[in-house]
């Protein structure tokens, strides 16, 4: 199947919700047969994802920078775990080994990859499937927000319709795989 790249939050202290979000997305991406694709830590939402990834049999694969694996971060049980120099050339490898992109809830650094992705996509750099899971109306006012962006014409609006929402994890990966197929 594909390789679903997951951009989500690491942060240690996180309502169990979100850790369990992430841990039933990993675990349904593996049961769909997908390789997940991470920022490579093993702590917050990203260490759950890629934990709920193994545990239902899937493969994962951590791209993170050698700063992180410093600070004791990394996901060394991942399948594959590639180290980079940097961020910037970390978003650069996720998006090389993935053919998708899903976005859960996160903070600044799950933004600063949707909109990396997101950016690269409206300059055809890439045409891979972007989905964001707005659970529980998470990211609600920035996609209000954002929508302003396209009415004052900052955004066109074939930028803005590349990037499908869902309210769930299953209706993203429905969404996502019907643009891979």
């Amino acid at each position: 199947m594909a390789a679903i790249c997951v951009f989500c939050a690491s942060s240690r202290t996180l309502d169990r919700r979100w850790l369990e979000l992430a841990a039933e997305t990993g675990a349904e991406l593996a049961r769909r047969g997908h390789t997940v694709v991470s920022g490579g830590g093993c702590v917050g939402m990203m260490g759950a994802l890629a934990d709920g990834a193994r545990a239902a049999g899937g493969r994962t694969v951590g791209v993170i920078p050698q700063a992180l694996v410093d600070l004791e971060v990394a996901d060394l049980a991942s399948d594959e775990l590639l180290v980079t120099d940097g961020m910037a050339s970390r978003k650069t490898l996720m998006v090389e080994k993935s053919d998708a992109f899903l976005t859960l809830p996160g903070g600044l650094g799950t933004l600063d990859e949707l909109f990396e992705v997101w950016t690269t996509a409206t300059l055809a750099l890439h045409a891979k499937p972007m989905v964001l899971v707005d659970t529980g109306g998470f990211y609600r006012p920035l996609l209000d927000w954002l929508a302003t962006l396209a009415d004052q014409t900052f955004l066109k609006p074939a930028g803005l319709s590349l990037l499908m929402v869902a309210d769930t994890v299953p209706a993203a990966l429905n969404a996502l795989e019907s643009r891979l197929a």
